[in-house]
């Protein structure tokens, strides 16, 4: 909405003292009547509740304790210990030393599925503590792997090359995932393993790391100039975290993680066939090994890989890549389809997602159930809702008042943001595209009110310098989109959409900024006629306490419905803005 303006007409409209009619009758509401709504989306909102429990694979965590009955909705029981998860005690010190006292809900049900070995998709609300939930039973595997080797000489060599990569959307995240694990230290203080960002301007690091984290196209690029070295470097790896999942297996990340999977998984097929036919009592050989391992019909293998390929992606796979330089021997074509689909295993797959939706056959939900259809899910309680910790205020406006109300809500809350369990106000206010931000930022500086930016539009270095100052003096922080996912900024009190998000996705993640890890927070939400379906939508199923699925973009019906009003005049945010 404040989009659609130019800067020049911004000027012109008054700052009045006044307080907005609809910001003096402040009752925070979650009714709506459904009679609003669309006959589809009405029909979805009145289903049963317990449909929202869905059977996505095989085994089915929910992060929910019978002793939480909504008193604390963040954290596990108290007779839950770290030790109880199966942690060693090693890392359960570490944990204590860095203030976590106890496991989160969602922490309790995914780090056991995790130390099993087990594929695991991890799909719970933001603030949950996911990054956590994955990063601990992998640093205490990891260590205990390469403390095992330090005792052992003959597995040093092996063991040293054995690794984990995170892989996140942007390179924010990135060095974001580096600080959490190195916050992790011994009794000396410090951190436990070597983790390296390769991402941005940080290339491949000298000393060999521990945990690998950085962003699709860096690390494809970092390991794809030489073959060999592609081929130790994928052999090394044992445990692979996807963060913000949903994000990238779509848009343009999609085709560089499926290479990556598809990769990993054909290096799985290989050392399951090597070991096979190697010896009776099998050993895990290295890089060399497989290299100089003979097949015939090469070919043969590189069809199947890429019938593989199609089965599994919609999209195009460049499957040329999977393939090892081999020499022939005989092997029939009909014992290779038997190793696709019967191989032991060798890597473990983890997927982190605060919004996975799984109705359609291109959801990231659909394609990992597809892809992974044996792995563990981890639900949390208020996976697709706001918390309940969260107060939602909702303000319908126009453009001779949108102003006012923007400016009335930054003031209203900002002085009382101690009131939420921080010492210092951190609010942040939310538009979508670059121009709104800078739109918004100026309307409240003629206000008075002094703000940071924080934008593609600036360079890397003076978004980094804005956001450690936000975190340090708290203050008003107006964004894109591009500090809504994954960003773990502490005691943020309140949340403004100046202009209201596009798609339910968008504003589940700007919600999500706030109330988190246990604490409480506020949300304002400006919207105007053009938004007012998807706010009634997500409107109606918070009254129910329902999920808001029935308000994703991914639903056909809904879209197209929003498009006759015009709300996409605004602009969706591109897959591009969150690449860095």
């Amino acid at each position: 909405m404040i989009l659609r303006r130019s800067t020049a007409m911004l000027h012109s409209f008054s700052l009045s003292t006044t307080t907005p009619k609809l910001l003096s009758h402040f009752t925070p509401s979650f009714f709506l009547c459904t009679s609003a709504l669309s006959p589809r989306i009405r029909i979805w909102l009145n289903q049963s509740y317990s449909r929202r429990t869905r059977a996505f694979s095989s085994a089915v965590v929910t992060a929910s304790s019978p002793k939480n009955t909504g008193t604390d909705t963040f954290f596990a029981e108290d007779t839950v210990s770290w030790q109880s998860l199966g942690l060693s005690d090693r890392i359960s010190q570490a944990l204590s030393n860095a203030g976590f006292a106890r496991p989160s809900l969602v922490q309790a049900a995914c780090m056991p599925s995790i130390l099993s070995g087990k594929d695991v998709v991890i799909a719970a609300e933001t603030g949950s503590g996911k990054t956590y939930g994955y990063l601990v039973p992998l640093i205490d595997k990891l260590y205990g792997a390469r403390h095992d080797a330090d005792n052992d000489l003959e597995k040093a060599t092996v063991s040293s090359r054995t690794f984990s990569i995170v892989l996140c959307p942007n390179v924010l995240l990135c060095e974001q995932v580096v600080r959490m694990a190195n916050d992790l230290s011994g009794d000396d203080g410090r951190p436990l393993l070597r983790v390296a960002a390769v991402c941005g301007r940080q290339g491949w690091p000298v000393n060999e790391p521990d945990v690998i984290v950085s962003t699709p196209v860096a690390l494809l690029n970092s390991i794809d100039p030489k073959k060999h070295h592609r081929s130790d470097f994928i052999r090394a790896v044992k445990y692979v975290v996807f963060d913000e999942a949903d994000m990238l297996l779509s848009g343009g990340f999609e085709n560089h993680v499926i290479r990556l999977i598809h990769m990993l998984r054909f290096d799985e097929k290989l050392l399951s066939r090597v070991n096979k036919a190697g010896s009776e009592n099998p050993v895990e050989p290295n890089s060399d090994s497989v290299s100089h391992f003979d097949f015939e019909g090469e070919e043969d293998m590189q069809n199947e890989s890429i019938s593989e390929a199609e089965e599994m992606s919609e999209g195009d796979v460049d499957a040329e890549d999977l393939m090892e330089e081999t020499q022939t021997s005989p092997v029939k074509r009909k014992d290779w389809r038997r190793v696709r689909k019967n191989y032991e295993r060798s890597k473990q797959y983890i997927f982190v997602a605060a919004t996975l939706p799984v109705n359609g056959k291109k959801t990231a939900g659909a394609v990992l159930k597809k892809m992974f259809p044996d792995a563990n899910w981890v639900s949390g309680s208020y996976l697709h809702q706001p918390n309940p910790r969260l107060k939602e205020k909702w303000i319908e406006v126009t453009t001779d008042n949108q102003v006012d109300a923007l400016i009335e809500a930054v003031k209203q809350f900002g002085s009382k943001a101690s009131d939420h369990g921080a010492g210092v106000s951190r609010t942040m206010v939310f538009g979508n595209t670059v121009e709104a931000v800078e739109a918004v930022a100026n309307i409240l500086q003629r206000a008075g009110i002094e703000c940071y930016r924080y934008h593609t539009g600036l360079s890397l270095a003076e978004r980094a310098e804005s956001l450690d100052d936000f975190r340090a003096k708290g203050g008003i922080f107006v964004c894109t989109d591009a500090a809504a996912r994954g960003v773990d900024i502490p005691n943020v009190s309140h949340v403004i959409q100046a202009d209201f998000a596009t798609s339910a996705v968008d504003f589940l993640h700007r919600v999500g900024r706030t109330a988190r890890a246990g604490q409480f927070g506020v949300v304002t939400s400006l919207y105007n006629e053009s938004n007012r379906d998807l706010v009634n939508a997500i409107r109606a199923a918070g009254k129910l306490g329902q999920p808001v699925e029935a308000a994703f973009s991914r639903k056909r019906s809904f879209r197209n419905k929003l498009k006759k009003r015009g709300s996409n005049e605004a602009g969706q945010i591109s897959t591009a803005e969150f690449m860095v």
